[in-house]
């Protein structure tokens, strides 16, 4: 069992009813943000990059739930210089992480990073029996092909706002390349920039690929079957 919560922007939940782990958790300024960062409960944090919408409230969360941080080691000298002390686990791109609830493997992404020397990347989750992709902020590359021949995606996330990251013709083609059972669209209508019809997404997505799209609104869950 693998419940996903989505708390707005890229920030969101999943959870297999012992461990909870978040992603990207911007919730502080986030204007959709469907939690209060105090009012978070999670038991570790991964981070795609240090830009503020995706780095967010990821030290403070760590320090006042205990969870433990993994991200790019760049990404995790912000957390520290904020919150000294922080459990953290540095990783980089290509590299697994075998933790209580399974498996963790950092992927590729097409962007810039939120700091020096840095990278920006997405994850592979093994979780509650599922394969999940969380893709970060990212432009489309080939390499997606890679990544859904290696690991036999049941569900992706997807950003979609354009401008910052994939549109949605070229998110419909990530799904393509990824072969995912199922897409959840991230990354959009935070603010006017990123404003994107999702449904006129999930169109073009499920005609174009094999993937059921989810429009999942900030504050919902979604069982992942």
């Amino acid at each position: 069992m693998l419940n996903f919560t989505y708390y707005g922007h890229s920030a969101f939940l999943l959870d297999d009813g012992k461990y909870k782990v978040l992603f990207d958790p911007f919730l502080t300024g986030n204007p959709r943000a469907a939690i209060k960062a105090e009012d978070v409960d999670c038991d570790y944090i991964l981070i795609s990059h240090a830009h503020g919408d995706h780095l967010g409230d990821a030290p403070e969360i760590a320090a006042h739930t205990g969870a433990e941080l993994v991200a790019i080691p760049e990404v995790l000298a912000i957390c520290e210089q904020r919150v000294p002390g922080l459990k953290q686990h540095p990783m980089n791109l290509g590299g697994s992480l075998t933790l209580p609830f399974g498996k963790v493997r950092m992927t590729l992404a097409q962007h810039s990073s939120g700091v020096a020397g840095g990278i920006a990347c997405g994850f592979v989750v093994y979780m509650g029996g599922k394969v999940v992709y969380f893709a970060g902020d990212t432009a489309l590359f080939s390499d997606m092909q890679l990544i859904g021949h290696k690991d036999q995606l049941d569900y992706a996330l997807l950003p979609i706002g354009d401008n910052y990251t994939m549109g949605l013709e070229d998110a419909a083609m990530a799904a393509q390349l990824l072969n995912a059972r199922h897409v959840i669209p991230i990354h959009y209508n935070t603010w006017p920039i990123i404003n994107q019809d999702v449904r006129h997404y999930k169109e073009i997505t499920e005609a174009m690929s094999r993937a059921e799209v989810h429009i999942v609104e900030p504050g919902q869950s979604l069982e992942m079957k």
